[in-house]
């Protein structure tokens, strides 16, 4: 019995050593840390220290992976065999595609920005992939640094605080927007979003600005069982007020009860009320 156990011993001294090499061997890889998860499996992270700076390179399921990772964002940062990496060069490989990018921005602009952000002179790029490229005024920076855009369904979102919050919507586009109509891009990129180049023609519910004998005017329209107009108005207010009035008749009478509503910042509630008491909406809205 004794010469068994002394067998068992010896054998399980031989796996601790097996395993205790392995160990050091892919510790020996550059830029290579051995992990373990909470449920024991074990994993592997990879980094690099660039400028006095330690950057986090991702997890991997391989010390060889990680290994790999690490010389790829080593090659775009010290170079390799004299040739400058670019963005364009990224293909499918060890090291991820905003890894990708944040290790030429920080090689190109000496500062490492989490995400696939790029710096640009008072502003910055956001790469989606190779071919979509987002374009924010340098103010956004500090945001995108620590919301990351997702793309589901040619939707763009952030996910905050457990909610996922349009990025069209933070620059004042509305979810019933239509493109060419309610807002439009400047210089006709649908992905640039610094500032001066998004244009809100029709800024609120129901709202649309038209072009009648040459003067504009403004036409309020809510959807019942199709578009009923409710009004043309010479003042964008007025025709977002006349839109919150066409909704409080048609609640009131049972017609519906989850219209939006238009918020106005730039008058008081006193004025509001004034002008919610003049304003005259079709005789059809009660009717209906």
């Amino acid at each position: 019995m004794t010469k068994t156990g002394s067998t068992k011993t010896a054998g399980s001294g031989k796996k601790n050593r097996a395993a205790g090499d392995r160990e050091k061997a892919e510790q020996r890889l550059a830029g290579v840390y051995p992990a373990v998860k909470k449920d024991g499996t074990p994993y592997y992270r990879a980094s690099l220290t660039y400028s006095s700076k330690h950057i986090s390179l991702g997890s991997f399921d391989t010390a060889e992976a990680a290994n790999a990772a690490y010389k790829a964002a080593a090659a775009i940062l010290r170079g390799e065999g004299g040739r400058r990496i670019t963005i364009d060069d990224y293909d499918e490989g060890p090291l991820p595609f905003e890894k990708w990018i944040a290790m030429i921005n920080l090689r190109d602009n000496g500062i490492y920005c989490r995400g696939p952000i790029y710096l640009r002179n008072r502003y910055f790029e956001y790469y989606l992939d190779k071919d979509t490229i987002l374009r924010f005024d340098a103010s956004e920076l500090f945001y995108y640094t620590h919301h990351s855009i997702q793309r589901r369904g040619g939707h763009l979102f952030v996910a905050d605080y457990g909610s996922q919050l349009n990025v069209y919507a933070r620059y004042g586009i509305k979810s019933f927007a239509v493109c060419g109509k309610d807002y439009y891009f400047k210089n006709n990129d649908r992905y640039d979003f610094r500032s001066g180049n998004v244009v809100i023609v029709n800024p609120y519910f129901g709202v649309t600005k038209e072009t009648v004998r040459a003067r504009d005017t403004f036409t309020t329209r809510i959807h019942v069982r199709s578009d009923l107009i409710v009004g043309h108005y010479s003042e964008l207010t007025d025709a977002a007020i006349a839109y919150n009035k066409a909704a409080d008749i048609l609640e009131a009478a049972g017609v519906r009860s989850n219209f939006n509503r238009n918020y106005l910042e730039d008058i008081s509630e006193a004025e509001y009320k004034l002008r919610y008491a003049r304003i005259k909406v079709s005789k059809r809205i009660a009717k209906t």
